[in-house]
């Protein structure tokens, strides 16, 4: 009998063994917090595919070689910060903020000073005083600058080059979520050219909703929506308002383009996360973020619905197509 019993135990241990190692390793691998306002989908959404595809091509695989904890706020900004401080309970050994402007960024920030923060694209980091330069960051802060707000000027100039006649823009944007910089760029712009501005909220459906019954009665010469995390959503009820009734667009994320907006003119967003994955992977290899310098992107893509253009009756000139990254026939 004892004979028995030991072969029992030893062969329960021989068992065990393996599964033991292996929670070992699982408890060894790297956390990576994953803070987002938006909600999360399944497949995931462009940006956050581009990320994980970043990851794995530098040998970190979620649930193998990097453990992901994911935090969405679901469109709720005051949910951020419990959330980050969530992730810095957690002692997760990097913060990736995906997009959602300065409220998700803030929140990070504000939760930790020590734990590293890996942004996917910012305005301005040194203006929201994230970093001390671009060069040289400083802190526990760096990643990706999307510097949105120097685009604004240049959206309102393809506008105008495209349709000379625009003078009343209307500018749709969440206060919450937008960045000032760019509403101060598209504001000097306007000053430049001659366009007067009308400032739209659109904060929720309910905003939007009353804010194209305005629309459809002022009929402005060209509108454009400011670039957040939420604002894709509406992309199509905006791009079918604007074609219906005539009125001209320009945005700040293709997809608006290719769901029948006029133009579009904006980094490679799927890129810049893409990017932020070479962060975690230098940051996991003893890279400190104080060191790692800000990166700028340096992939636009100018996108023109010509299928649009054709049904507002507009004739797109050669010199902007040229210079077109996709064209929509």
């Amino acid at each position: 009998m004892r004979l028995i019993g030991l072969a029992v135990i030893l062969t329960l241990g021989l068992l065990l063994a393996p599964l033991a190692v292996e929670a070992q390793q699982r408890a060894k691998i790297p956390q990576l917090g994953y803070l987002v306002l938006s909600p999360l989908t399944e497949p995931p959404s462009p940006e956050r595919a581009a990320f994980l595809a970043g990851l794995r091509e530098l040998g970190w695989i979620d649930g193998k070689t990097i453990a992901i904890e994911y935090r969405s706020a679901k469109w709720n900004v005051e949910l951020l910060d419990d959330l980050a401080e969530e992730l810095v309970r957690m002692k997760v050994d990097i913060i990736v903020v995906a997009g959602g402007g300065a409220p998700l960024r803030g929140a990070a920030k504000q939760a930790t000073s020590t734990i590293p923060i890996v942004m996917t694209g910012s305005a301005d980091p040194v203006a929201e005083r994230l970093v001390a330069s671009l060069a040289r960051p400083g802190g526990n802060v760096t990643g990706m600058s999307l510097m949105t707000h120097e685009l604004g000027s240049k959206r309102l100039e393809l506008l105008k080059e495209v349709v000379p006649r625009v003078a009343r823009l209307a500018v749709l944007w969440n206060p919450a979520t937008s960045d000032d910089l760019e509403l101060r760029a598209t504001r000097a712009a306007a000053r430049t050219l001659g366009v007067t501005l009308k400032l739209m909220e659109v904060k929720n459906a309910d905003d939007l909703a009353r804010v194209l019954a305005v629309l459809e009665k002022e009929r402005p010469d060209g509108l454009t929506m400011f670039f957040d995390a939420k604002s894709t959503g509406y992309r199509a009820i905006v791009g079918d308002f604007a074609k219906k009734h005539k009125i001209p667009t320009i945005f700040g994320a293709k997809e608006f383009a290719q769901a029948g907006g006029l133009m579009s003119y904006a980094p490679d967003i799927a890129e810049s996360f893409r990017r932020a994955a070479t962060y975690v992977d230098k940051i996991l290899k003893g890279a400190k973020p104080a060191d790692l310098p800000v990166e700028q992107p340096t992939k636009f893509e100018l996108v023109i619905n010509l299928k649009t253009a054709k049904a507002l009756g507009l004739t797109i000139p050669q010199s902007v197509l040229l210079r077109a990254d996709e064209v929509i026939e």
